[in-house]
């Protein structure tokens, strides 16, 4: 199995996980430039999940293993669904970089409109309420409490961000696009005060969670590693460029609102300013962050793909360069209130 020293890692099981005896299987579970997650199985059917950052990365600080293990570890002593941490290893010489094992949780992730049909209609409701809730409860978390508090600075989320995206745009923008430097520019000009300090988790959405497709609960949050103290609202602002409300044509294809049964994201915005007491009458501002976040990140893998740095030269590039278009005139809607 590409990506796992199956005979030191399974001897590093047996040492250091309550309960796991090999010999183990290993059934690769996500791959590609994030961090590769395995679903590891051991002689008794004990399921459980192994990280590790991708294959060839040299950016360890990109992809820490041990960040990541600590931030979920933190929230699963609150009431935030996340995968229960088994252990961490940090010894390279185990498996070529740093990794660590959480419990395997049941779960679907709906992360496009056909995975949708494997929730019930009658639940689609029930799944977006409790997106939103477990979101505000990730948000109510005392950061001091569970240790997180020395995890990033705790003010000016918003303006260091749009600084940074901004200066990411000049550096790779491939042409000229007068809707992403408008927007830069009023985002700029118009940083909202930060309502308090949230463990802001960074890509917040259906295609980031498990859900039961039995109950329509949340099973566990997953993919910690852009998580960071930050502005609440961003979260909420992203989930509203993924989301669309039911009806309506759907703009991204990983993400399964959209059909029959599913909230309008006023009612999922309604509803977390009711369970966290935010005042929530500006979250265009954090919709046109997040899609200007996105812009530039998409104008980003084009400029790689477009000057070879990708290697494999047969991908269509149109849908990238109007996906950066795309996103720039959303958040110049939001913006405006369009």
């Amino acid at each position: 199995m590409q990506g796992i020293d199956e005979q030191r890692v399974g001897a590093w099981l047996d040492e250091n996980i309550d309960g796991a005896s090999g010999p183990y299987s290993y059934e690769l579970i996500a791959g590609g430039r994030s961090n590769i997650t395995f679903k590891v199985t051991d002689a008794h059917g004990k399921q459980m999940v192994l990280r590790r950052p991708p294959l060839g990365h040299v950016l360890a600080t990109a992809h820490d293993m041990a960040r990541e293990h600590k931030i979920i570890s933190a929230v699963g002593k609150t009431g935030v669904p996340v995968p229960p941490t088994l252990g961490l290893c940090t010894d390279e010489a185990v498996n070529g970089a740093p990794f660590y094992v959480m419990s395997f949780v049941e779960g679907v992730v709906l992360d496009s409109p056909e995975k949708s049909h494997l929730l019930p209609e009658n639940l689609r409701m029930t799944a977006s309420e409790d997106l939103v809730d477990v979101l505000a409860d990730l948000h109510a978390v005392d950061v001091d409490a569970v240790g997180l508090g020395d995890l990033a600075k705790r003010d000016g989320y918003v303006e260091r961000q749009v600084k940074r995206w901004s200066t990411q745009w000049a550096n790779s923008k491939t042409r000229e696009l007068p809707a992403i430097e408008e927007v830069a520019q009023l985002l700029a000009a118009n940083i909202p005060v930060q309502q308090g300090v949230a463990i802001a988790h960074g890509d917040f959405r259906f295609g980031n969670v498990l859900t039961s497709v039995t109950t329509g609960k949340i099973t566990a949050v997953l993919d910690w590693e852009l998580c960071t103290l930050g502005d609440p609202l961003a979260d909420l602002g992203y989930i509203g460029i993924y989301w669309t409300d039911p009806g309506e044509p759907v703009m991204r294809f990983n993400d399964p609102s959209g059909l029959p049964g599913y909230a309008t994201y006023d009612h999922l915005v309604e509803r977390y300013a009711k369970r966290t007491g935010f005042d929530v009458s500006n979250i265009g501002y954090y919709k046109a962050f997040a899609s200007f976040r996105l812009a530039v990140i998409s104008e980003g893998v084009y400029a790689r793909y477009l000057h070879g740095a990708m290697g494999d030269q047969s991908v269509d590039l149109e849908p990238l360069k109007l996906g950066t278009e795309n996103l720039a005139e959303a958040a110049l809607r939001a913006l405006k209130g369009k």
